[in-house]
């Protein structure tokens, strides 16, 4: 069973393929969230990030014997979710991508209590999220979805050298406007 990934929901995947509704809804119930919020991260937009995800899923389970098992189903349903997610974007824009960002905790994190913390994940996340559509997406593919910048060229059909120009592009921005508001951070390129 060499080049094989063991799912862990082997059981459930094999009766999907069968058409088996409980099964599908219970890998629905799994995955929901993870893929929702890559989806979220994308498009930028709840609702619309809801229709990607469900769309998705209607065609992850219609073309489910095209699963090889090469590599986790996980990984397989957020390629469909990202690839929709991507479509839904372009269909309201002609471009996407981005680059790299690494976030470094400041030195006094034991001064730092756990109010500041979510405090400041969520001025990162509203900076993220006013980031122009080329910005956001190749910064969330990078640094949430930890897909390297050869995976975004392909992905989004770009070179890898644009992938890398769009997520320094967007890290400059996003460090701008955290400065604006006066967002302590440091940040740092790999």
């Amino acid at each position: 069973m060499e080049g094989k990934y063991i799912n862990i929901h082997q059981d459930l995947i094999d009766a999907c393929r069968t058409g088996d509704r409980n099964a599908q809804f219970r890998i629905y119930k799994l995955y929901y969230k993870a893929m929702y919020n890559t989806s979220l991260r994308i498009v930028n937009d709840s609702a619309e990030a809801e229709d990607v995800m469900q769309e998705s899923f209607l065609d992850a389970f219609q073309r489910i014997h095209s699963y090889s098992g090469e590599g986790s189903f996980g990984s397989w349903l957020k390629r469909i979710v990202i690839n929709r997610s991507l479509d839904c974007l372009r269909k309201e824009k002609d471009t996407i991508s981005l680059d790299q960002l690494e976030y470094e905790m400041p030195e006094t994190i034991e001064e730092t209590t756990e109010e500041e913390i979510r405090f400041q994940v969520a001025e990162v996340k509203r900076a993220i999220s006013i980031l122009p559509d080329e910005y956001r997406v190749v910064l969330s593919l990078f640094l949430l979805e930890g897909y390297d910048h050869e995976e975004i060229s392909q992905i989004l059909n770009i070179s890898n050298q644009l992938s890398r120009t769009r997520y320094s592009r967007a890290r400059q921005k996003l460090i701008g406007l955290l400065k604006e508001n006066n967002f302590q951070t440091i940040f740092s390129r790999n």
